[in-house]
């Protein structure tokens, strides 16, 4: 069974939603690539809690995305593909140390999908 681990929250001040995350729930910082503007990770140690920026605008604030961890990312690709083809999965940007795969459920909310899981980050090199 898949298990949901990771969501991700757009913000427009993501270290001041990260620090009340912190503060109010205890949650351990994990990642934080690019300073005090950039996204941070949180961890309970079980889930990940992605606060992302969105200072452009893409999206609306709140809810962005949620991830589910895998044991067989290529399995559950399938049986996307067979209910609705035009969802396929589709590869995440090289360089990110979560997950693999993303796609959206049939009310067009994100998910991602990961087979090596949301808690150990292990950054990729950009190829």
């Amino acid at each position: 069974m898949a298990q949901i681990r990771h969501l991700a929250i757009k913000t427009e001040n993501p270290a001041k939603l990260a620090a009340f995350y912190k503060e109010v729930f205890g949650l351990t910082e994990l990642h934080r690539p690019r300073g005090a503007d950039g996204p941070v990770y949180l961890t309970d140690g079980y889930f990940n809690l992605a606060i992302l920026p969105n200072a452009d605008q893409q999206a609306r604030s709140g809810l962005y995305h949620f991830g589910f961890h895998v044991e067989n990312a290529d399995e559950v690709v399938e049986k996307i593909r067979k209910l609705n083809p035009a969802k396929a999965p589709k590869p995440r940007p090289k360089g990110r140390p979560y997950a693999e795969l993303r796609t959206s459920d049939p009310d067009g909310n994100f998910f991602d999908i990961s087979e090596h899981g949301f808690q150990d980050v292990k950054p990729l090199k950009a190829k």
